[in-house]
């Protein structure tokens, strides 16, 4: 089900600029400078979230003037009331009343086999000729999937996408080996830690050969046609390890290397350089990047597809548990700090941006529970149809304007 977000506002230093601080993490983009978009660019570029901003200005008291009273044979002044200028967003409502937009952004969010739910997702958008992609962010897994569509497009169209897209998850199920799993980020530095056991604890176990899933990625993912003037604008996130920053690579610089980094578990592989730096599984710094996908996105809508559950109904009490749901609350917590500083500031300097959601967990119940290095075929597909079906509801709910007011305005705090 899509979720909408609404606005909260600062706490004087507490809560809200705590969660900005933690999200000071985005760093500089490796891009090819082209130009900011429009309504949702001006979203930092117009406030500068980063720091405790003071409160707005309250609006001023009119002046109190007594009347006069006018002279003798001189006839009252007619007071006529001038009401105020409606507000330049008076377009975007009528902007809103279209669904599905024409042109849409999309934030993939990384959580090994969790990630073919947005498969699933994608294949169904893709079937919606009257919907454009803009800008496209990812981390781990989402990246991957982010780089499927995108080398895709310019390779066939829509339906190219979706053969790239099937092709990749195909062979993911059947292969179902370690290797596989490596492609998708699916072992988190606790999962791999039960995985492998006091072996990879105590640092000997030899981290995994790049060159197996550098062919793997070539094979699948045509670097070159990322270049193309015809593909999304992509947004590839990776952690860099000297300093803990997200690292933004954009179309110019995406390379086999790059999709490796992003999808790069720490405990399980060696750290991926690139230009003499070192990076890490980039769904640390950012799973995945959402404030940047705001700056860089010329399209008011923002599409959110979470597959990492937030939600969890049991308190885990053996270790594979525990890992599991720690590993869960890490993946989120700087997603909660994005949607936080977008929230805050939107109203202000944004009020065309519109944030809505797909998650995972509304439409597999206990997903929780699972595994996310279970390559099951049933559980795949599983993933895959109820992406499908998700995606087919998000696109239902907006078939008229109201409809689609109703359904962007329902709050949740913090994602809960």
């Amino acid at each position: 089900m899509a979720v909408g977000f609404h606005a909260c506002h600062p706490d004087s230093g507490h809560g809200v600029t705590r969660l900005l601080r933690m999200s000071g993490k985005i760093d500089g983009t490796h891009d090819d400078g082209s130009a900011q978009g429009t309504a949702a660019s001006r979203l930092l570029s117009l406030t500068n979230i980063w720091s405790d901003a003071p409160s707005l200005p309250a609006a001023r008291e009119p002046l109190s003037v007594p009347p006069q009273r006018p002279a003798p044979g001189v006839q009252a002044p007619v007071m006529v009331e001038v009401a105020p200028a409606p507000p330049p967003v008076a377009s975007v409502r009528a902007r809103a009343e279209r669904w599905p937009p024409p042109t849409l952004s999309l934030a993939l969010q990384g959580g090994g086999s969790f990630a073919a739910f947005t498969w699933g997702v994608l294949e169904r958008l893709l079937e919606e000729p009257s919907i454009d992609f803009d800008t496209i962010s990812g981390a781990s897994a989402g990246a991957i999937n982010a780089l499927l569509l995108g080398c895709g497009l310019v390779e066939g169209g829509r339906e190219g996408a979706r053969r790239r897209l099937n092709r990749f998850w195909t062979r993911l199920m059947h292969e179902a080996s370690f290797r596989s799993l490596m492609l998708v980020g699916g072992f988190s530095p606790a999962g791999s830690s039960v995985a492998f056991g006091p072996t990879l604890r105590s640092g000997q176990f030899d981290p995994f050969d790049l060159d197996p899933l550098r062919q793997a990625l070539s094979r699948d993912i045509d670097f070159t046609a990322l270049r193309d003037p015809k593909c999304p604008k992509l947004l590839i996130a990776a952690t860099r390890i000297r300093d803990g920053q997200q690292q933004i690579f954009g179309n110019q610089v995406i390379t086999a290397d790059v999709a490796l980094a992003s999808t790069c578990p720490p405990l399980v592989h060696c750290a991926v350089e690139i230009d003499g730096e070192a990076y890490w599984d980039g769904g640390f710094g950012g799973n995945p990047p959402l404030i940047k996908l705001a700056q860089q996105s010329t399209s008011a809508d923002l599409l959110l597809i979470q597959v990492t559950p937030t939600r969890d109904a049991y308190v885990p009490i053996t270790l594979a548990a525990i890992d599991r749901r720690l590993d869960q609350i890490a993946a989120n917590a700087a997603l909660k700090a994005e949607i936080a500083a977008i929230e805050w500031a939107q109203p202000h300097v944004a009020p065309a941006l519109r944030l809505s959601r797909i998650a995972a967990e509304d439409s597999i119940e206990g997903l929780a529970q699972r595994s996310s290095t279970d390559l099951g075929r049933g559980f795949i597909r599983l993933l895959h149809r109820s992406g499908r079906e998700a995606a087919e509801r998000w696109l239902r709910q907006g078939a008229t304007g109201a409809d689609v007011q109703r359904a962007l305005s329902v709050a949740e705090p913090a994602l809960a």
